[in-house]
């Protein structure tokens, strides 16, 4: 029994104390704190690599500031008309016989441009003439009794001096002489009468025949040959004869903006035509009140003939600012659109962000905030402006060329704000 007892203390003191199994679990011990070493490793490298191979473009999109020109203009809409043009019209009835001009035509002053039927005009003055005819045979027979009536009353004034002559007798030689001369005076008015009217209906018969009165170019034939005209209310209007080596941009602007604009003030415009070419002027002239619409007879209450004036919408009062533009080429054309761009201020190389890349802050004129891009984070710094058109700001201080701004999100990121960004 004590010999059992002893064999199993034995046995369990050897268990405990075998050098086998204690190098065992020093193995595992060992490897166990290898493997957490390499998983620290890898964790940090991991961190270090994702912290340098951070780019915030990757998540937002960016824009590097430069140096360039900017502008600050008002815009408006306008008509390009003719400086000089004359609507030729007619100034007798009549039908019209023949047009010698078609649109386009280029004519000099004088040139024979339309006739319409002479033939009651020329029988007006076939009339008169005849009436100053008759006038002229009366007044010889007038003036030939007065020389009668004139030589009775010297008789008659002769005899009295020798006291042979009876006073009523000389009385009526006195009343004839009178008469006499005073019917010359009569018809001699008359003469001058009938000269008058012949005068005018010779005029008149002038004006079937129409002439240019300006050189220019025929840009509108509005009468056809054989339309009959009635001059007797207003004047109609055969055609428009412009001089089109300068034309005249009439602009419509608002009133909002009209206080911008001042007399000399350099502009530019463009046209649907010519999208890809700017034409520049200067600002001649700001109308002092809205242009009315067209009368009856083609002339707004500012005497502008054909000012393309229009209706203000929505109760917009719109102001027309005039400026010329020559057109030696004639590229130009009348009626045609222009989109203008006045000019109020320029800035010349100046440093210059995108508006997209700022956010406004508070209520001070010119302050802003911008997200700038540093290494691998985004910080924001207050920005002061200047000049600004919609796209693009003067940057006043805040900023420098070079830097790298965001301004938005980028595209597939499914980002909708700059919330949440990388500090």
């Amino acid at each position: 029994m004590a010999d059992d007892h002893a064999a199993r203390g034995s046995a369990r003191t050897g268990g405990i104390g075998d050098p086998a199994r204690r190098g065992r679990a020093s193995g595992r011990k060992a490897r166990f704190a290898i493997v957490a070493v390499v998983a620290a490793l890898l964790i940090a490298f991991s961190y270090v690599a994702t912290r340098a191979a951070y780019d915030p473009a990757a998540e937002f999109a960016t824009a590097t500031i430069g140096r360039g020109d900017i502008e600050e203009v008002v815009t408006a809409l306008g008509k390009i008309q003719p400086r000089r043009f004359v609507d030729v019209g007619a100034q007798v009835s009549g039908q019209l016989t023949r047009i010698h001009v078609q649109p386009g035509d280029q004519v000099k002053a004088g040139d024979l441009l339309a006739e319409i039927d002479p033939r009651v005009q020329a029988a007006k003055v076939d009339a008169d003439r005849a009436q100053l005819d008759l006038l002229k045979a009366q007044l010889a027979e007038a003036q030939a009794q007065a020389e009668y009536a004139d030589g009775e009353f010297r008789r008659q004034m002769q005899l009295k001096r020798e006291n042979a002559a009876r006073d009523d007798v000389l009385a009526m030689a006195r009343r004839d002489r009178r008469v006499g001369a005073s019917r010359v005076d009569a018809i001699r008015a008359q003469i001058q009468q009938a000269e008058s009217t012949l005068r005018a209906d010779e005029a008149q018969l002038g004006y079937t025949r129409i002439f240019s009165p300006m050189d220019g170019t025929v840009v509108s034939v509005d009468a056809r040959a054989g339309q009959t005209i009635n001059a007797n209310y207003s004047a109609p209007i055969l055609m428009r004869i412009a001089d089109l080596s300068t034309l005249t941009v009439w602009t419509q602007v608002s009133e909002a903006d009209v206080t911008r604009l001042r007399d000399g003030m350099a502009l530019y415009f463009t046209t649907l035509g010519y999208a890809d070419r700017r034409w520049t002027g200067t600002l001649r002239q700001i109308l002092p009140a809205p242009v009315k619409p067209l009368s009856a007879g083609g002339t707004d209450q500012s005497g502008s003939a054909g000012a393309p004036a229009q209706p203000a919408a929505n109760g917009v009062v719109l102001y027309t600012a005039l400026f010329d533009v020559p057109n030696p080429e004639g590229e130009l054309r009348p009626e045609m659109s222009a989109q203008v761009f006045f000019i109020a201020r320029v800035a010349k190389d100046a440093i210059v962000a995108p508006m997209a890349a700022l956010t406004r802050a508070g209520t001070t004129p010119g302050l802003y905030s911008a997200r700038v891009v540093v290494g691998d984070r985004i910080e924001e710094r207050p920005v002061r402006i200047g000049i600004h058109d919609r796209f693009h700001a003067e940057i006043l201080s805040g900023l420098s060329a070079g830097d790298r701004v965001v301004t938005g999100p980028q595209p597939g990121t499914g980002r909708s704000s700059l919330i949440g960004f990388r500090l």
